[in-house]
């Protein structure tokens, strides 16, 4: 099955729901990791504030942020690759990057 890990930027908490403000991406986002979970996709997700050894310790994405700085997060990787950058990915990009199919 495949590996999917999410690299977020600094951040006090990975729902969306902490803070001054919610924010509804994050919260969807961590549906759809769900959705992944149960589905059986391995699922590893690490904030910068929290795991920086985690984001030096990959080299893809230390070569990213050496490049780019944390405008370059979230960094979404499968199975070691870089597939997304900057953004969030759906349900539905998530799915066809995992090789599933949406019910």
């Amino acid at each position: 099955m495949k590996k999917i890990e999410i690299f977020d930027p600094a951040m006090c908490c990975s729902t969306g729901v902490c803070g001054p403000g919610v924010d509804t991406k994050l919260i969807e986002f961590a549906a759809d990791l769900d959705w992944l979970k149960s589905q059986g996709v391995v699922v590893e997700r690490y904030n910068l504030a929290q795991q920086p050894d985690k984001f030096v310790s990959s080299k893809a994405v230390s070569t990213a942020m050496t490049l780019a700085g944390d405008l370059c997060l979230p960094l979404i990787l499968i199975d070691g690759k870089i597939v997304s950058r900057n953004v969030y990915p759906g349900r539905a990009e998530l799915a066809a990057l995992t090789g599933l199919n949406l019910p």
